[in-house]
């Protein structure tokens, strides 16, 4: 049984064109009468993550973009370089909705009793296509949230809290004892920390300026390591032989930070050879890159023996590897530390008109740390 529903609901699109340019769009979509095992939900808060920019900007040059309107509705449009439009060609021609993940109230369910008994309720869901005013799932996907938490609380419930997690989860399952994270005064890296703390981890936590390793050590960090600082290799080495850190995930990527690591772990796992080795020590040291804040090459200066990897790593591939028992502990875990350990923080609420904005699409564009946009697609404006 469905409730009265709106036929349409506004969604964000995004395009990629023959003509080589990338187009931001909102569009009418149409609201599906959900099946038997399915909720409509009223999207009420759908936050930017990094991970939703390739989808979005892909690699057009925003220094381009120009804004006009289509059918009363914003419309932006941007050139993508040349050199790059080959990675692009299965995108062509296709209006692609955005977000990967949000939360909002449960106003409508298919017949199944499961369906109908979230009538009402505040979940969360990671399924697409979230900048989105409405949003037909399947009910056995949406996380149900506390009585006491609001739509803005939950809407960052999956890919940080899970991606923090599953980070510790990697470092136990591969035999490692304690972690480097980079990038981190992210909100991604504050859970980490406040993980790490309660838990009984040791993290080295590396940052780029001195406002985030203040902010940091605010938050009760024990390990921070300011990149930009003359002493950084110093500290950096200091940090990992006291933790014992040999397992890093790093969100920037290019350039030689990844290299660093590697040295620095292997500093410290020389101090225990017995004499010297010219293969360097045995202790296994682990780079996973997850994000790409540097655009430029991965340098990699061999100078940390011969032990050592450098991978990429992705959420959903290793809660695959996890296995659905484990991966839904973890979930739990996040609804009962959502509003402590997995808080999320926002610097700028906005519409989706908004969101179409030159100067926010700039914002996001910069993956600055602390500039964290949330989206209420039923925010006027």
């Amino acid at each position: 049984m469905t409730s009265a529903l709106p036929s349409t609901g506004l969604e964000l699109r995004s395009t990629i064109t023959g003509a080589g340019d990338l187009e931001l769009s909102l569009v009418n979509a149409p609201i599906p009468t959900p099946r038997p095992d399915e909720v409509v939900i009223r999207v009420e808060a759908a936050p930017i993550n990094p991970s939703d920019l390739g989808l979005l900007l892909g690699p057009a040059d925003l220094s381009t973009a120009a804004a006009s309107v289509h059918g009363g509705l914003p419309l932006v449009r941007a050139q993508i370089p040349q050199g790059l439009m080959k990675a692009m060609t299965s995108r062509i021609g296709q209006s692609m909705p955005v977000g990967n993940e949000g939360a909002g109230v449960v106003i409508a369910a298919g017949d199944s009793p499961e369906a109908q008994g979230l009538i009402g309720k505040t979940v969360a869901v990671i399924g697409g296509a979230m900048y989105s005013q409405y949003r037909c799932l399947r009910g056995k996907d949406c996380l149900v949230l506390p009585a006491d938490a609001t739509p803005a609380d939950g809407a960052s419930a999956f890919v940080n809290p899970l991606t923090a997690l599953s980070m510790v989860e990697t470092m136990r399952m591969e035999g490692h004892k304690a972690l480097v994270h980079t990038a981190a005064a992210s909100n991604l890296g504050q859970m980490l920390n406040r993980i790490c703390l309660k838990d009984g981890v040791g993290l080295v936590n590396v940052v780029r300026d001195a406002r985030q390793e203040e902010l940091l050590r605010g938050l009760g960090a024990r390990h921070v390591c300011n990149s930009s600082a003359p002493s950084f290799v110093d500290d950096l080495n200091r940090a990992i032989a006291e933790t014992d850190a040999t397992l890093a995930f790093d969100a920037i990527g290019g350039g030689a930070l990844a290299s660093q690591i590697l040295a620095a772990m292997e500093v410290a796992a020389a101090r225990a050879l017995p004499s010297y080795n010219r293969y360097g020590s045995s202790v296994h040291k682990q780079v996973y890159i997850y994000g790409g804040l540097d655009t430029r090459p991965t340098e990699l200066r061999r100078s940390y023996g011969m032990a050592w990897g450098v991978g990429g790593w992705l959420l959903f591939p290793f809660l695959q590897r996890l296995g659905a028992e484990k991966a839904a502990r973890l979930r739990d875990r996040v609804v009962a530390e959502l509003k402590t350990t997995f808080a999320s923080h926002y610097s700028h609420v906005v519409s989706l008109q908004e969101a179409l904005q030159i100067p926010n699409l700039q914002a996001y564009n910069r993956r600055a740390t602390g500039e964290k946009f949330l989206i209420a697609p039923h925010k006027a404006g």
